[in-house]
């Protein structure tokens, strides 16, 4: 028995409660947590924004260590350290053809499935396949990838989400040249991730804006030149800082519909915007056909950072260790288990960058 948090139902508060975890069978691990980051799509999750089967364990960036494997698992064994990866692609599907592993129509598959049970046994789903707010999992061998050298095992939990997903934007989705001025919507986990990797990609002006004026410090050291505290007058502001053209890049991490027009709106004319955040489906954008002609602007949508992990996280691991990434930096509150609630209800409010959950005493494999 091992304890989680579980979701019982849409809307319904997490309840954190002891679990039964199976064996692991073909081709499974079973994953000892060091540390799980809360991400706003956990919100999502428990919200409804977003839809998974329920009852459910939640939690997908984390990373531990392999404590058994299955019949057929090869690439890790006991004892090994690895990174969750929530979103594995099967190769095979029409995206994986093409390269766009990020896409893989079966890559959620995994969260329908009956993860574990209750004390009174009722049966449980992985949430985003990985079932991370848990002190341990058991996942399917392709959810599990080999912790790089040199990287601390807590800090590899945020190479799971928060980090693939803002290198990728940066250096996957927008392309961001060394020079060019960048705008970050929305200074939490994703967009400090953001910030640092247009920092490492060389861009000249980085500005990033959020609703909150306490985030600018947190902003900066991540690589922010300047800060701009969100407002009806941001995106002539933005134009401000980039000698009247506006940014080159946006990249968005909200997922509101007026956050991102905002975004599309403070860069230049022939600009580029990514959108990371995930809204509901009520969050209606709209443009007018003169006016796309006129900026002939690119928007475009971001899955995971378009990151395949495997090749990424050799790349991202070098910076690390480099110095250039920091991914301490990232974290503003370190939580046990029972603190993802108060994690939530600080996202809601838009407070710090990324709580992480710490599973004490498991720091090295």
């Amino acid at each position: 028995m091992v304890r989680a948090a579980v979701l019982p139902a849409v809307g319904a508060p997490l309840e954190i409660t002891g679990i039964e975890l199976p064996e692991p069978g073909p081709g499974q691990v079973r994953v000892r947590l060091a540390a799980a980051g809360v991400c706003h799509s956990d919100l999502s999750l428990s919200n409804g924004t977003m839809r998974v089967p329920v009852p459910a364990v939640l939690g997908h960036e984390g990373a531990g260590t392999v404590v058994a494997v299955g019949e057929g698992v090869t690439h890790v064994a006991a004892g090994d350290g690895v990174v969750l990866n929530w979103a594995p692609s099967c190769g095979s599907c029409h995206p994986c053809s093409l390269g766009e592993v990020w896409l893989c129509a079966d890559a959620l598959t995994g969260a329908g499935n009956i993860h574990a049970v209750t004390e009174d046994g009722t049966e449980l789903h992985p949430g985003l396949n990985v079932a991370a707010f848990a002190e341990e999992t058991v996942v399917a061998a392709n959810c599990v990838l080999p912790v790089p050298d040199g990287v601390p095992l807590t800090d590899a939990a945020l190479l799971g989400c928060a980090v693939l997903t803002g290198w990728g934007a940066v250096h996957h989705s927008a392309r961001v040249r060394a020079g060019e001025s960048v705008v970050v919507f929305g200074v939490g986990g994703v967009g400090l991730a953001t910030l640092q990797a247009a920092r490492i990609a060389g861009a000249g002006t980085v500005i990033a804006v959020d609703v909150s004026p306490a985030k600018e410090e947190l902003a900066r050291r991540a690589g922010a030149t300047e800060y701009v505290v969100a407002s009806d007058t941001t995106a002539k502001e933005i134009r401000r800082l980039t000698g009247g053209h506006g940014a080159d890049v946006a990249v968005e991490c909200v997922g509101r519909a007026a956050t991102i027009r905002t975004a599309w709106e403070s860069t230049r004319r022939g600009g580029r915007t990514t959108v990371v955040g995930i809204g509901g489906k009520d969050q209606q954008v709209t443009f007018n056909a003169l006016e796309i002609f006129h900026w002939g602007r690119t928007l475009s949508g971001c899955v995971y950072g378009n990151s395949n992990p495997a090749e990424d996280l050799p790349v991202l691991a070098g910076h690390i260790r480099a110095g250039r990434l920091d991914l301490g930096a990232l974290v503003t509150e370190r939580i046990a288990l029972d603190g993802i609630p108060g994690a939530f209800e600080n996202m809601i409010a838009g407070k710090g960058g990324r709580a992480l959950v710490v599973f004490q005493g498991r720091d090295t494999p």
